[in-house]
């Protein structure tokens, strides 16, 4: 894997957190813990994107001639039948 060099400034506050997230022992140098963040921003951005596709797709099936009771009861019998 290739990588590329940045420079970043942040304040005295954040520099003193990164260190406290080193000093846990998670992290073995201010890399690993700025990697980390954005491995989950993007796993975050991606489950965004998923619920958002999901709405949409929710709108677009139009309204739904069953009751609120016989949607969570449908629900439910599908949660349950998948563990």
């Amino acid at each position: 894997m290739t990588m590329t060099r940045k420079t970043i400034t942040i304040s005295d506050a954040m520099d003193e957190w990164v260190k406290t997230q080193i000093g846990t022992g998670r992290y073995g140098n201010d890399s690993e813990y700025f990697r980390d963040l954005i491995r989950h921003d993007q796993e975050r951005q991606e489950k965004l994107t998923n619920l958002r596709a999901a709405i949409e797709v929710g709108r677009n099936s139009g309204v739904s001639d069953r009751t609120m009771d016989e949607i969570l009861q449908s629900l439910t019998l599908e949660a349950n039948s998948e563990v």
